[in-house]
C-alpha cells in the first residue's frame, strides 16, 4: 500500500487559520483587560471621592456643632489678650509678676486648645498683604515702611474654624496714593472687601 504525499500548501492553510484565531483571542483579551482596568480606576476614583465627601461632611458637622461655643470663647481670648498687654511683667512685686506670668501661660494654653480643636488665630504681621477673605480694613493711615494696602496694625485678631472664616482680623492698612489717613467703612463700603464677600466675617459656611 503506497502512502499518499500531501500536496504543497495543504498544511499551511490550517496553520494560518490557527494563527488568525490566536491573534483574535489575544486582541479580545487585551480589550477585556483594558475594560477591566478602566472599571478598576473608576471604582477607585469613586471610593476616593466618597472618602473626601465623607471627611468634608464630618468636618462640617463638627464645625457646626462647636461654632457657637467657639464664638463665645473668642470673647474670653480677647479679654485675656488685653489683660496681657497691660500686665506689668517687670514689676518688682513678686505677686504682680507671677500674675503676669500666669496670664501668659493661660493665654498659651488657650491658644493650644483652640489649635487642637481646629480653631486657628489670624494675626497677620506688619507689612503682610491684605486678604479680603481673612481681614477687614477698619482704617487707612500713612506708613513709610509698608506698601499701599498692606497691613500696618492688627486691631483685633481673627479666627478660622477648620479652615473656614469664623471672624475676620480687624486691621489698619497703609494709605494708597497719599499721606492722609482715611477711615473706611467696615462693611458694604469697605474698598478692601470683594463684591462677593463684602462681610467676610458674617458666618461659617457649614454646607458641603
Amino acid at each position: 500500500m503506497s502512502e499518499e504525499t500531501p500536496l504543497d500548501g495543504q498544511d499551511a492553510e490550517p496553520e494560518a487559520t490557527r494563527a488568525g484565531v490566536a491573534a483574535d483571542e489575544l486582541e479580545a483579551l487585551r480589550a477585556e483587560n483594558a475594560k477591566l482596568k478602566d472599571q478598576v480606576l473608576r471604582v477607585a476614583a469613586d471610593a476616593e471621592n466618597t472618602r473626601r465627601r465623607t471627611e468634608r461632611e464630618a468636618n462640617d458637622a463638627r464645625a457646626y456643632a462647636i461654632q457657637k461655643f467657639a464664638r463665645d470663647l473668642l470673647g474670653v481670648a480677647d479679654n485675656l489678650q488685653r489683660a496681657m498687654l497691660h500686665a506689668p511683667k517687670d514689676a518688682g512685686d513678686p505677686l504682680v509678676k507671677n500674675l503676669a506670668v500666669g496670664l501668659e501661660m493661660t493665654e498659651k494654653e488657650l491658644m493650644a486648645a483652640f489649635e487642637r480643636n481646629g480653631l486657628k488665630q489670624i494675626d497677620p504681621p506688619r507689612g503682610a498683604r491684605f486678604d479680603p477673605h481673612q481681614h477687614q480694613a477698619m482704617q487707612e493711615q500713612p506708613a513709610e515702611d509698608v506698601g499701599g494696602g498692606g497691613v500696618v496694625q492688627v486691631i483685633q485678631p481673627g479666627y478660622e474654624l477648620f479652615g473656614r472664616l469664623l471672624r475676620p482680623a480687624l486691621v489698619i492698612v497703609a494709605a494708597r496714593g497719599g499721606p492722609a489717613a482715611q477711615a473706611v467703612e467696615p462693611t458694604a463700603q469697605n474698598p478692601y472687601a470683594t463684591a462677593e464677600d463684602a462681610d467676610p466675617g458674617a458666618s461659617v459656611d457649614t454646607k458641603a
